[in-house]
């Protein structure tokens, strides 16, 4: 699994050479673009890699006769399948 900050890092990396290109062609409202869209990229991702460490978390507490952390999604999920009466 990536660390969190080599996940963070490509975000950035990406980003930074979009924005180089822009700024080389005076491309402001690209710019403008950009940096905002990094912005709400690295809290999205953010988030992700914290439900993530939760998730690693609950598998590491989970106990030998318990069921997986897939069987207990497969549960949610079939709990909240709408289904007809």
């Amino acid at each position: 699994m990536r660390s969190r900050a080599k996940v963070i890092g490509s975000l950035e990396r990406v980003y930074r050479e979009a924005f180089e290109k822009a700024a080389e062609s005076g491309d402001q409202a690209r710019m403008d673009r950009l940096d905002f869209g990094f912005q709400r990229d690295q809290v999205l991702l953010e988030a992700l890699l914290d439900v993530r460490e939760c998730l690693v978390g609950l598998r590491r507490d989970e106990a030998p006769d318990e069921p997986s952390l897939l069987d207990k999604a497969m549960a949610i999920r079939n709990l909240t399948r709408l289904r007809p009466r």
